[in-house]
């Protein structure tokens, strides 16, 4: 049983390791792509906006 567990841990933390730095590429990308560019800026000025 503790040899089952060491291979599930080992397989969970790689595989996590890995799914957590791909997930952080693919947000990293989308705040930094140019065609979100004006987006994020509109929603920069919310706060000071008067409505």
């Amino acid at each position: 049983m503790n040899e089952t567990y060491r291979a599930l841990a080992e397989f969970a933390q790689t595989w996590g390791l890995l799914y957590f730095v791909g997930l952080f590429a693919c947000v990293l990308f989308y705040a930094l792509s140019p065609k979100n560019k004006k987006q994020f800026e509109d929603a920069a000025r919310l706060p000071l906006s008067e409505d």
